[in-house]
């Protein structure tokens, strides 16, 4: 074969080689918009669409409410067969990503760091997390509530069923999964593989993070979202999102279950404060 005959074949593989990488680029983009559209992209959604709604009723923010983890029927065994499907089927779409993320020789756990090779690390990074993150936002939150930027988000009372605090602590598991394994994991991933510089990708997941948080004011929008951007960093950092879950758990923990039993035992301290 001629050089000029190699010169032009080269030629004419580099506008199919562009098209495919075109139409792997395309591919990618598709896979994320339903990614997040089976998951947080559509409470995200449904949340901005919530807090317009607020912010348009004559009830002032710091007036309103919201409970987290409600009730779904007033049936025991129908409502903890509501909430144990409700955590089953919200799990699927972070069963999906780390299917997404799988490589023939490299697991999706590996890739994203969500396994047992650093146990104590990873603990010991969650519980960091944890301190760093729990004092300021309950300061966030009450700072939200003086000014009037978020609303009274209650918790589920823990006396109502036997099976209450096991399904709160299940609870508080899968939003720690289902947030830091799609938005920080998966999202991370292929954000880069998209040609994403890391800054923009921490800033893009921290806002998705802190939007689907509006139902409950404009002040857990931004705390979630500076949440978000310690994580994302953290992640840049470790390579790791194990410990993220550990301290997201954590922190779902102490409000599922731990505010609510300190209001129970100290009342005249963590309750809310009596009417004049």
């Amino acid at each position: 074969m001629s050089e000029a005959s190699g010169t032009r074949r080269a030629r004419a593989s580099f506008p199919l080689e562009v098209e495919v990488e075109h139409e792997r680029r395309r591919a990618l983009w598709w896979e994320v918009a339903i990614v997040l559209g089976l998951s947080l992209g559509q409470s995200a959604v449904y949340s901005i669409f919530t807090i317009v709604q607020r912010l348009a009723a004559p009830t002032p923010l710091k007036d309103q409410s919201t409970q987290l983890n409600p009730s779904q029927s007033s049936t025991q065994w129908v409502d903890l067969t509501y909430q144990l499907l409700d955590i089953f089927f919200s799990l699927m779409a972070v069963a999906l990503v780390i299917y997404l993320l799988w490589l023939p020789r490299r697991s999706g756990f590996r890739r994203m760091g969500l396994d047992w090779t650093r146990p104590w690390r990873d603990l010991g990074g969650g519980a960091l997390l944890l301190a760093v993150i729990g004092v300021p936002g309950l300061a966030l939150y009450a700072v939200g509530r003086a000014a009037g930027i978020t609303v009274d988000v209650q918790a589920s009372p823990l006396d109502q069923y036997w099976w209450t605090v096991p399904v709160l602590l299940l609870s508080a598991v899968r939003a720690a999964l289902q947030e830091e394994v799609i938005m920080i994991g998966y999202l991370f991933a292929r954000l880069k593989q998209l040609g994403w510089n890391s800054w923009w990708v921490i800033v893009a997941s921290a806002l998705v993070r802190g939007s689907y948080h509006l139902y409950q004011g404009i002040g857990p929008f931004f705390g979630n979202a500076a949440m978000g951007i310690v994580f994302g960093w953290c992640y840049r950092r470790w390579g790791r999102v194990a410990p993220l879950v550990v301290a997201h758990s954590l922190l779902d923990i102490v409000s599922f279950v731990g505010y609510p039993l300190a209001v129970a035992l100290w009342p005249g301290v963590f309750g809310p404060p009596p009417k004049s």
